[in-house]
C-alpha cells in the first residue's frame, strides 16, 4: 500500500510523525510492505511552489493507495488567485471525498461526563453552505455590496443518496440505527429533499431503525444522552459542528479520527485544525491523527479483501484504547506525556503484539 503523507501546518508535521512511526510499527507487525511517499501541501507549498496544492501533488496521489493530510492553515487562506487554495476542499472536491466518516466514543481512563457512547457521525462532504466546493468555479459566497454577503447553499439528489447509503451501510455494521439531522424547519425545500431521499434509501435496510432530528434539538439531544445515538447522519456544516461537539465529549478533540471516502479514494485527516499556538512544543494530542490512519488502513482492507490491512488498523484502536485506559496520555485528557512520548507508548504496545508475516 502506497500513502501520501502531507504533515501540513502548525501542529500537523509534530502529530503525522508520530502517526508515521505507528504505521510503521503495524507495517512491520502485519507484513504490510507500507510505502510512505512525502511531499508538501498548505503554507510550504505555497512558499515552494507558489501555490498550497499543484495539479502534480494531485497525480501523485492518484497514483497512490491512500492519502494522510495533516492539519491545515485554511483560514490563512483566502484568494485562490495567489494560490491559497484549502487543501481539505482541493482534495475532497477533486478526489470526489463524499463521504467523511467522523467516529466518537468514550475510552477507559477518560471520565465518562454523560455515560458511555460510541457513535459515528457521517457528514457530506462536498457540498451544502461551504462556498469553496458547491460551484463548479469560484466560490459562491458573493459581495453584492461592501455591506451585503450572499452565500449559496447547494443540495443535490446524487448527493444526499450516496451520503445517506453510506450511512445505511455502516449501520448494517452496527447498531443498526440511523438519525438523519437537518433544519427543514427553515430549509423547507433542500433539508426536506435531504430527508426524504434519506428515508428512501432507509427503506432499503428494513433491518435499520430510523429517526430524524431538527439540527439544534440534536445539539441538546447528543448532549443529554449520547448513547442513544449508533450512525448521524447529515449535510456538510451540521456534521462539521456536530461531530466537533462528539469528540469533545468523549474527552478531547484530539480524540476526533476522521475518514474522508469516495469510490475510488481516501483520505485520512485529524478532525481538528493546524493549532499554531501549541505548535512546536511537543503538546499535541496525536491520537486524532493516528486514528485516521488506523481509518485508512480499514478502508483500504475492506475494499481490497486484504485483512491484514483491517487487522493492523484494529491492533492500532486497541493499543490506543491500552494507552488511554494506562494514562500515556497528553495534557488535554488529563496525562503528562508530550506528542512523542504517547507515539513511543503506542509503537511499545504494539511492538509488543504477536507477530503476523506471510
Amino acid at each position: 500500500m502506497k500513502i501520501v503523507i502531507l504533515p501540513g501546518d502548525g501542529i500537523g508535521p509534530e502529530t503525522m510523525a508520530v502517526a508515521e512511526q505507528v504505521l510503521n510499527a503495524v507495517s512491520d507487525r502485519f507484513d504490510l510492505g507500507l510505502e510512505l511517499m512525502h511531499d508538501m501541501a498548505g503554507h510550504d507549498s505555497l512558499k515552494q511552489y507558489g501555490s498550497t496544492v499543484t495539479p502534480a501533488l494531485l497525480e501523485k496521489v492518484k497514483g497512490a493507495d491512500g492519502l494522510m493530510l495533516g492539519p491545515m492553515a485554511t483560514y490563512d487562506f483566502k484568494d485562490e488567485a495567489k494560490g491559497e487554495i484549502n487543501p481539505s476542499k482541493f482534495f475532497r472536491k477533486e478526489l470526489d471525498l463524499y463521504a467523511n466518516i467522523r467516529p466518537s466514543r468514550t475510552y477507559t481512563g477518560v471520565p465518562a461526563r454523560l455515560g458511555q457512547f460510541d457513535l459515528v457521525v457521517v457528514r457530506e462532504n462536498t457540498e451544502g453552505f461551504y462556498a469553496d466546493r458547491n460551484i463548479e468555479q469560484g466560490s459562491s459566497e458573493l459581495l453584492i455590496t461592501s455591506d451585503v454577503v450572499i452565500s449559496l447553499r447547494r443540495i443535490t439528489r446524487k448527493c444526499c443518496e450516496r451520503i445517506a447509503r453510506s450511512a445505511f451501510e455502516l449501520a448494517m455494521t452496527r447498531n443498526k440505527h440511523v438519525s438523519i439531522v437537518h433544519k427543514a424547519n427553515v430549509l423547507k425545500i433542500a433539508d426536506g429533499m435531504f430527508i426524504d431521499i434519506c428515508h428512501e434509501v432507509g427503506r432499503e435496510f428494513p433491518e435499520v431503525r430510523i429517526d430524524d432530528y431538527i439540527v439544534d434539538a440534536m445539539m441538546a439531544h447528543v448532549v443529554r444522552d449520547p448513547a442513544k445515538f449508533d450512525v448521524i447522519v447529515t449535510t456538510n456544516m451540521f456534521g462539521d459542528i456536530l461531530s466537533d461537539l462528539t469528540a469533545e465529549l468523549s474527552g478531547s478533540l484530539g480524540l476526533g479520527g476522521s475518514l474522508n471516502a469516495g469510490d475510488k479514494y481516501a483520505m485520512g485527516q485529524a478532525a481538528h485544525g493546524s493549532a499554531p499556538d501549541i505548535a512546536g512544543q511537543n503538546i499535541a494530542n496525536p491520537i486524532s491523527q493516528i486514528l485516521s490512519a488506523a481509518m485508512l488502513l480499514n478502508w483500504y482492507g475492506q475494499r481490497n479483501q486484504a485483512p491484514r490491512f483491517t487487522h493492523a488498523a484494529d491492533a492500532i484502536f486497541q493499543a490506543i484504547a491500552d494507552s488511554i485506559a494506562s494514562g500515556s496520555v497528553t495534557k488535554d485528557l488529563g496525562g503528562k506525556l508530550g506528542t512523542r512520548e504517547v507515539g513511543q507508548s503506542l509503537v511499545q504496545l504494539l511492538a509488543a503484539g504477536e507477530r503476523m508475516v506471510s
